[in-house]
């Protein structure tokens, strides 16, 4: 037993104590061990740190440790314009940026009682997809990498990049895009990166099916995953469980078809569910889930109407550069609202998405001004970690790296 158990904080010891037999830290340093997994642990997916109570190899009691980040996204929000933090929630699930800039802008225009453009919202859910596609492409082959299958990462990995080259197209930038805009997105797409699209969607399919039969047939990653980190349907709506994970255990519950944002009313697409609730599920889900994405994004691609991609709002949405070059009144409304804000009505909102990760949401309270009086972002990483110490217990070590790749958390908007 690691002695050092005394020098942990004493709400981890009181939590990782907290069991139904009367036991003290002296008793647990004569028969069992602490052990540190992370914050360094390249399989924790960033800076995750999980302190394990472990008897033998097996997991009697986890707490996870979050906040190695030290970001304070939240703060920062209330002090800057609505604008201005638009490059910031690029890096909230850094591998889902554009559909963190979807989920922040509508939260606005909700705040600010404005609606994007029709051509700008099928945009949205354009980019929203995509970058549903490339997330679980990155934990699909993670979570086979955390259990010693590297070739389908690199599988994964080369469609990923073919989404970052339609990115760089659509807005000039691969990775961190911040393209969306309030009242609508920066510009327009153009012919070219919607040929990209189709073209990707096209091929997609097909090489998602060579990847899945890759590791479908591997016997060591199915009997990694079958059966381990089991949660039940009751226990995953009790913790707080969203998204692809909270699929897996039987509930078919997607914002997109619950609380329809955008245009998906008017989208047909069809929501996986599966029953097993283990990691092998959350595996599956994330697999047809895009399927589900590209169907919904050749939908986007025949529905699109012409038209503006920004809404003519000068007092709250920032116009067109050509306007400001050409009119007085147009350069008077952008530097108002590039120096002193969009201000908003007085008034609290929430509005939430269906993010790669689950319900990510955003809860604005403003009292008129340029900037959030209060901002507080329901980020479902944060919330999905909470289940580890249910998942965990009763597992062995070398399941914890599974666990842990199978609800693919970010650390990037847990530590928010």
């Amino acid at each position: 037993m690691d002695s050092d158990l005394k020098e942990i904080h004493p709400k981890i010891i009181q939590a990782l104590l907290d069991t139904e037999t009367d036991i003290t830290v002296d008793d647990a340093l004569e028969n069992e061990m602490v052990l540190n997994m992370g914050p360094q642990h390249p399989a924790t997916h960033g800076v995750l740190r999980l302190v394990l109570r472990l008897d033998g190899e097996t997991v009697i009691a986890c707490v996870p440790d979050l906040g190695y980040l030290h970001r304070g996204y939240e703060k920062l929000a209330e002090n800057m314009s609505y604008y201005e933090f638009i490059p910031h929630t690029d890096r909230l699930d850094y591998i889902s940026p554009m559909a963190n800039n979807v989920g922040w802008v509508l939260a606005v225009e909700k705040l600010a009682g404005i609606e994007a453009p029709p051509r700008a919202q099928y945009i949205r859910m354009m980019i929203a997809e995509l970058a549903r596609i490339t997330s679980h492409l990155v934990a699909v082959g993670s979570f086979a990498m955390d259990v010693g299958a590297l070739t389908v990462f690199l599988w994964t990995l080369r469609e990923r990049e073919k989404v970052l080259d339609i990115w760089d197209i659509l807005c000039g930038a691969r990775f961190t895009n911040s393209y969306t805009r309030i009242g609508g997105v920066a510009n327009d797409a153009q012919p070219e990166a919607l040929a990209k699209v189709k073209w990707f969607i096209d091929q997609f399919e097909d090489n998602l099916a060579e990847c899945e039969k890759l590791i479908n047939t591997n016997r060591i990653f199915i009997e990694r995953v079958d059966g381990v980190g089991v949660i039940s349907k009751e226990e995953a709506l009790d913790l707080g469980f969203t998204g692809p994970n909270i699929r897996a255990s039987g509930v078919a519950y997607d914002l997109r078809r619950v609380q329809p944002y955008l245009k998906y009313n008017e989208i047909d697409f069809d929501i996986p569910v599966y029953t097993e609730g283990d990691s092998l599920a959350r595996y599956f889900v994330r697999l047809d889930e895009m399927r589900e994405s590209t169907k919904i994004v050749r939908q986007v691609l025949d529905k699109m109407p012409q038209g503006e991609v920004l809404l003519n709002q000068p007092k709250k949405v920032l116009p067109h550069k050509t306007e400001i070059y050409t009119k007085m009144e147009e350069l008077i409304h952008d530097f108002m609202i590039v120096n002193f804000g969009i201000n908003p009505p007085p008034g609290e909102i929430y509005h939430a998405i269906e993010g790669s990760k689950g319900e990510l949401g955003f809860y604005l309270v403003s009292k008129g001004e340029g900037h959030p009086w209060k901002c507080k972002i329901r980020s479902p990483s944060f919330n999905n970690i909470q289940v580890l110490p249910r998942l965990l217990v009763g597992q062995m070590i070398s399941d914890v790296v599974a666990i842990i790749g199978s609800i693919d958390p970010i650390m990037g908007e847990a530590d928010k």
